[in-house]
């Protein structure tokens, strides 16, 4: 009995080591890749946009992406808001997306977001992905936000 009792414990933690060793790698690989962004999300920003004659004008965004989880994505709408004027884009926008190398301080990974004949990005990626902190990397704008993933 005592036996049994021996090997059921090794092999307990055996499998709590090499959980907690294998998939911690496995996951990282896998964050780090364009994978990991697969599902609706809603970007919310504000900020400003400088034009190059006058003075800074707010600006703030509501927009739906879909991240199709192989660099490439679709805007199926999106709200704008520029010195006070609203706009809505027409529906299929698209882009394409990177995701870099995992950044191992914080375990977050970063990437870059273009639009067809549109703004550029640069995001971060937690763990689980369903929050990204976005920022614009266009000349002429001071605008960041977030995009939560409302759906697969």
């Amino acid at each position: 009995m005592m036996r049994v009792c021996v090997f059921l414990a090794v092999l307990v933690a055996g499998a709590i080591v090499a959980g907690a060793a294998g998939p911690a790698v496995a996951n990282d690989a896998a964050h780090c890749s364009v994978g990991a962004l697969q599902g609706l999300y809603v970007l919310s920003a504000s900020g400003f946009i400088i034009p190059a004659s006058g003075s800074p004008q707010p600006k703030a965004i509501v927009e739906v992406i879909r991240f199709n989880g192989d660099g490439t994505l679709t805007a199926p709408t999106a709200t704008r808001s520029i010195n006070g004027v609203v706009a809505t884009s027409p529906p299929g926008g698209t882009g394409t997306y990177t995701v870099d190398d995992l950044v191992p301080a914080d375990g977050a990974c970063v990437g870059h977001l273009t639009f067809t004949n549109g703004p550029s990005w640069t995001f971060t990626i937690p763990h689980k992905a369903d929050t990204l902190s976005m920022i614009q990397t266009d000349s002429g704008n001071v605008f960041q936000g977030s995009a939560v993933k409302v759906a697969r």
